[in-house]
This record gives structure tokens, C-alpha cells and sequence, in this order.
């Protein structure tokens, strides 16, 4: 029987290597595409092109404008991308923390899930190399899996249980890229910058990219994108 995965696929480098995992594992790939708003939309045609390179089954695009409440500078117009911060001061919270967009990610792949009867949601969050959002640790991830199988028709019916995959949590940056190289990703694909260039060419100053060329550096790898 073909196991049906839902990929929460950003368009970034860590939900790539997440659907690249879930292929090795034999899933039928199914894209999800969360378009809430976010200033940096380029990330949405690199999504495209990624769901292309793996031949998902389907590669949805729902459109949720949190930009509406504002709260992020990921989405506020009134709000900056913090750039050049150190390394030690990007595992505190920043402004490009989007308020509970990873429960509402989530809720919304669980919706998906229930339609194509799967029990398995694939989410790249990591809770080492990553900019300090609460919605990445462990303990979110565990209490939302909890959630899904209280709320759904399908687990209270006992034909299943949901599996919330997060095979990147416990990873540097640079581990998931060795990760994903092994696994033959093409990074070129990917787009990580919070901030791009019209052209899509990523700033190389916001938390997003100096994770990024921190890990590419620390696995001893060249970033195949055009940083500014």
C-alpha cells in the first residue's frame, strides 16, 4: 500500500531536504505551499520548481494573508528584516517570528491530510541552527501530533494515527545539508533569504542566510545561489 505524505514545502532549504527524506522513505509526495502574506513571495516559485524536481503527486498553493494582522517583519511593511546580527544573538526571538504560523501551517496540513486519508505530515522545523521561533522545538511538535489525533475523524474512528515527521529537528545547518546532499538535492532550487533581490538573489545578511552559508561552510560545501 503507497503511503501519502503531506510536505510543508517553503520553497527554503530545510522543507526541500524534508521532502527528499520522505521520498527516500518510498512516500507519494504530496507539496503544500502556505502563501500567508510574506513579503519575500519569491520563495513560492522555488517551492514550485522543488514540487516539479521530486514530481510530487500534487503541489498545492493555499492562499492565508496573515499579513492582514501584522505582528512580523516578515510581513509588516512597517517592520525591518533585522539583518547582520551575530550568530550568538540570532537564537534570540526575532522580529521575523510570524505569530503562530506553524500551528496554522499545521492545522492547515492536517486539514489536507484528513482529505487524502494520510497520516503523515513531513515540517523542516530545527530547533539547533535556527532563529529561536517557539514553533520549532520539540515540545510544540509533540503537543500539536496530540492535538491532531483528538480532532480529527479518522483517529477517533481508530483508522489511524497522525505523524507529525520532523527529521531535521535535532540537526545543524550544516548536518542537513550533508544530509540532503547524500540524498542527490539540488540547492540551487531553494531560496532561504528573507529578504531577496527582485531577481531572487538572496541579501546574504539576514538570520536566514547567514545560517545558511554558515552551515554550507561548516559541511565544507559552496552555496550554489548568488548572494548580493
Amino acid at each position: 500500500m503507497i503511503k501519502k505524505a503531506i510536505i510543508l514545502l517553503s520553497g527554503g532549504l530545510d522543507s526541500t531536504t524534508c521532502a527528499a527524506i520522505a521520498k527516500e522513505k518510498n512516500f507519494e509526495l504530496y507539496g503544500l505551499t502556505i502563501n500567508y502574506g510574506q513579503k519575500h513571495s519569491f520563495e513560492l516559485e522555488s517551492a514550485k520548481s522543488i514540487a516539479n524536481y521530486f514530481n510530487m503527486k500534487k503541489h498545492t498553493i493555499i492562499d492565508i494573508n496573515l499579513a492582514k494582522f501584522g505582528g512580523s517583519s516578515l510581513t509588516s511593511k512597517n517592520l525591518k528584516i533585522p539583518k547582520n546580527r551575530t550568530i550568538s544573538n540570532i537564537n534570540e526571538i526575532p522580529t521575523t517570528y510570524v505569530p503562530a504560523r506553524n500551528t496554522v501551517f499545521l492545522s492547515i496540513a492536517l486539514a489536507r491530510a484528513e482529505t487524502l486519508k494520510s497520516f503523515d505530515i513531513f515540517i523542516g522545523v530545527n530547533a539547533l541552527d535556527y532563529s529561536g521561533y517557539p514553533d520549532c522545538r520539540s515540545e510544540f511538535i509533540s503537543q500539536f501530533e496530540k492535538l491532531a489525533n483528538l480532532a480529527t475523524k479518522e483517529s477517533i474512528e481508530k483508522k489511524g494515527k497522525y505523524k507529525i515527521h520532523t527529521p531535521l529537528i535535532n540537526l545543524t545547518k550544516s548536518e542537513i545539508i550533508q544530509e540532503g546532499l547524500k540524498l542527490n538535492v539540488d540547492y540551487s532550487k531553494t531560496s532561504s533569504c528573507y529578504d531577496p533581490k527582485n531577481s531572487g538573489n538572496p541579501c546574504g545578511n539576514c538570520d536566514a542566510c547567514i545560517l545558511r552559508l554558515k552551515g554550507f561552510k561548516e559541511a565544507g560545501k559552496k552555496d550554489p545561489l548568488h548572494y548580493i
